[in-house]
């Protein structure tokens, strides 16, 4: 007579392959993170030697329009070093962000439909290229326009020193900002994917997403109106081209699921 094993001491098979794909799935987790990880360092240590030069590039557009004879200063002893160190870290995750958006992306796409693929890789790669393009548009366009503001407004006989802490938080901010703005068209795409909203309620709340536009400027520029002004109209232009794209992503979802639909 063979003695069966104790229930009690015998794990279950059944449970045991149930959690083997979840050991799986956090083994690659941890193995696309850590490649996340790789990538920034890679960066940094690329960026890092040239840091000195990157801040004086990104503080060019106030240092131009200060007086003759003035600069920035340093408030704190650390500053100097922290700074440029803060400003090539920043950076070192915007250059790495596609290897970071294509670890996420590998690392969801075999729990995706062939169909959700055919969507999810350009809105991975167009909202890159989007957040690219708001802060080439920060720096460009309106840090110029807002500098130029301030250093013109001043009180006379007060002179401008700009500490280069208070300088790259500053500028930090509104690159974050405008690269969260350029995101709505894909916001909005995504929203009439899912179902949450359509092109067409999307369009009948244009009077309230202007004003939210200009709230949301309000909230996150400096306050005088061209910061909140040059925010608040490419995010409504932006808002204008999601609807457009959204309807077109629609009609292509319908597309393919009549297609489908016709081959089964």
């Amino acid at each position: 007579m063979t003695n069966k094993p104790d229930g009690h001491n015998t794990p279950d098979s059944s449970t045991a392959q149930s959690e083997m794909p979840l050991i799986e799935h956090l083994l690659e987790l941890r193995n696309r993170l850590l490649k996340m990880v790789l990538a920034v360092v890679i960066c940094f240590a690329a960026i890092y030697p040239f840091a000195n030069e990157l801040y004086l590039l990104l503080s060019e557009p106030l240092r131009e329009l200060l007086p003759v004879g003035q600069m920035m200063i340093a408030t704190d002893i650390t500053s100097p070093f922290f700074a440029p160190l803060k400003l090539a870290l920043v950076l070192a995750v915007f250059a790495a962000i596609p290897v970071i958006l294509y670890q996420l992306w590998s690392f969801v796409a075999p729990g995706l439909y062939a169909h959700e693929k055919r969507l999810a890789f350009p809105l991975l790669f167009t909202s890159v290229i989007l957040f690219y393009l708001g802060a080439a548009f920060a720096y460009f366009v309106v840090f110029p326009l807002v500098f130029g503001f301030f250093t013109a407004i001043g009180p006379e006989g007060i002179v401008e020193l700009p500490d280069i802490t208070s300088y790259l938080n500053f500028v930090l901010k509104m690159f974050f900002a405008f690269g969260v703005a350029f995101e709505i068209p894909i916001a909005t795409i995504l929203l009439v994917l899912t179902g949450a909203t359509t092109p067409a309620d999307l369009a009948a709340k244009r009077p309230y997403i202007v004003v939210a536009c200009f709230v949301i400027g309000m909230l996150l520029t400096p306050p005088d109106i061209i910061s909140q002004t040059l925010l608040a109209v490419p995010m409504w232009l932006l808002f204008e081209l999601g609807i457009i794209f959204s309807k077109l992503a629609v009609r292509k979802t319908d597309d393919t699921d009549t297609g489908e639909a016709t081959d089964e």
